[in-house]
C-alpha cells in the first residue's frame, strides 16, 4: 500500500481524528534544558461535604529538548533504569534516568512505534522508513528488517527471542533474534494495533480489517472476531485470558483465551486510546475527549476529560491514574473514586502515552520541544496491564507484567 494513497498523514480516514498532525516542526536540541519547575494545579473537590484538602505541589524533575515537537512514540524503561523513545524527527533517543542524553539513533523516517526491550537489553522499534530496528544497548544498529509499508505498530517480545509487529503493509511479521523472518500473517487491511501475548504463547492483535486475530506461535491462526469498525488500538490483556480492546465501531470488547465475547461496552468513541485493567480489575480507556472508567461488569464508574485524548492511561501501585489530554496539555491524576486529584500544565503535545519509573517518576513528552519527568508517588501497579504495552520495558507480553 502506498502512502500517499492512505489518506492524510498517512492514516486511513477512521484513525484520522487520532493522527492529526503531519511533519513536526524543527527546533533546537541541548544536552539538557535544566529543572524549570512548573506548579500544577490543583482541581478541589467536595467528598462528604467537605473540600479536600490541597495535594503536595506537583513540579517537573527535568526536561529535556528532543528536537521533536509532537511525539506519538512511548517510552520504555530498560535495564538500569535508561529510557527509550522514538520521535517525529526520525531519532530513537535513550536518556539517562537524571535527565540527560545518553545517545541518538537516525531512522530514515519518523518514529511512531513505541520501542520494547529486551532482557538483554537490544531495543527494537519501528520506523515509518519501513523497516523494523533492533539496537544494541550503546545504540549501534544489530540489525534491520524491511516490511512493505510504515510500521507504527510496536512491536512484542515473546520469551523465546520472537518479535513480533505490524505494519501498514497488512501482515503481522515474526522475526527470530537474529532478524530473520520466521513467518507473517496477512490481513485484509493495514496493521497499526500492537501485538499482545498472553502466557501460553498466543498472540492477538487487531487491523483495519476490523478483526482481532489470536494466533499460535508457529503463526497459525487460532481464531478471529469481528467487530463493526477498523481496530486501530492495542488489546491489554488479563490473568484469566480475558483480552480487552476497542474498535472504531464505538465498543469497548471483552473476549476470552478463546474468542467468545464476554463484554461488549458501548463507548461511542473512536479514538484509538488502549485500556488498561486497574488494581481491582477496572478498565480505563480514553473516549473521544474523556478518559473512562469502566467496572468489570461492563458498568461505567465515571468520565473526566478536558480535551482530545489519544493515549492510554497509567496506573501506580497507590492507585492513581495518569493521562495525558494532549489538547490541553495536562497531565491528570485521577483517583480511581473521586476523579481528580491535580493537573499539570504543559505545551500540548502528541499521542504517546506516559509511563511510570521504579521510583514513582511519571515520563512523558511536554514543554514544547521537550521530554520531561514529573514526580510521582508510587511506582507502577501490579495488575495484569497497568499502561500502554503492559510493563516498563513494553515487551507486550503478559509473562513479563508486574505481580
Amino acid at each position: 500500500m502506498k502512502n500517499n494513497a492512505i489518506g492524510r498523514g498517512g492514516r486511513s480516514l477512521v484513525s484520522l481524528r487520532n493522527f492529526r498532525r503531519n511533519h513536526p516542526r524543527g527546533g533546537t536540541r541541548s544536552q539538557r534544558s535544566g529543572s524549570i519547575v512548573l506548579t500544577a494545579v490543583w482541581l478541589g473537590a467536595l467528598v462528604a461535604g467537605q473540600v479536600r484538602a490541597a495535594e503536595p505541589v506537583v513540579t517537573n524533575e527535568w526536561v529535556l529538548a528532543v528536537n521533536s515537537r509532537e511525539n506519538d512514540s512511548s517510552p520504555a524503561i530498560g535495564p538500569g533504569g535508561t529510557i527509550y523513545f522514538g520521535t517525529w524527527s526520525r531519532e530513537l533517543w535513550a536518556v539517562n534516568p537524571e535527565g540527560t542524553r545518553r545517545w541518538t539513533f537516525r531512522a530514515g523516517a519518523e518514529i511512531i512505534s513505541s520501542p520494547a526491550v529486551g532482557a538483554d537489553g537490544t531495543i527494537y522499534f519501528g520506523c515509518r522508513d519501513h523497516k523494523l530496528y533492533a539496537l544494541q544497548p550503546d545504540g549501534k544498529k544489530k540489525w534491520e528488517f524491511k516490511t512493505g509499508a510504515w510500521v507504527d505498530s510496536s512491536p512484542a517480545l515473546a520469551q523465546d527471542g520472537t518479535i513480533y509487529a505490524g505494519s501498514w503493509d497488512g501482515n503481522l511479521y515474526a522475526l527470530d533474534s537474529a532478524g530473520s523472518e520466521r513467518w507473517r500473517f496477512k490481513t485484509g487491511k493495514p496493521v497499526v494495533s500492537s501485538p499482545a501475548i498472553g502466557t501460553n504463547g498466543t498472540i492477538y492483535f487487531g487491523s483495519h480489517d476490523a478483526k482481532l486475530y489470536a494466533l499460535l506461535p508457529d503463526g497459525r491462526k487460532r481464531w478471529e472476531f469481528a467487530t463493526g469498525g477498523p481496530i486501530i488500538s492495542s488489546p491489554a490483556l488479563d490473568w484469566s485470558g480475558g483480552v480487552y480492546f476497542t474498535s472504531v465501531d464505538g465498543f469497548l470488547y471483552v473476549l476470552d483465551q478463546e474468542g467468545k465475547l464476554r463484554l461488549k461496552f458501548h463507548t461511542g468513541g473512536i479514538s484509538g486510546s488502549s485500556p488498561i485493567i486497574g488494581l481491582d480489575g477496572t478498565v480505563y480507556v480514553g473516549v473521544n475527549k474523556y478518559l473512562w472508567a469502566i467496572a468489570p461488569e461492563g458498568k461505567k464508574k465515571w468520565e473526566h476529560g478536558t480535551d482530545d485524548v489519544d493515549g492510554s492511561a497509567a496506573m501506580a501501585a497507590d492507585g492513581t491514574v495518569y493521562f495525558i489530554h494532549r489538547g490541553w496539555g495536562q497531565l491528570v491524576a485521577y483517583d480511581p473514586d473521586r476523579g481528580q486529584k491535580w493537573a499539570y500544565n504543559f505545551t500540548p503535545c502528541g499521542a504517546a502515552s506516559p509511563t511510570i519509573g521504579a521510583s514513582g517518576t511519571i515520563y512523558l513528552f511536554g514543554m514544547g520541544y521537550g521530554f520531561m519527568a514529573v514526580k510521582g508517588g508510587a511506582p507502577l501497579a501490579a495488575t495484569p496491564w497497568p499502561k500502554f504495552r503492559g510493563n516498563l520495558r513494553n515487551t507486550g507480553n503478559l509473562a513479563d507484567s508486574p505481580r
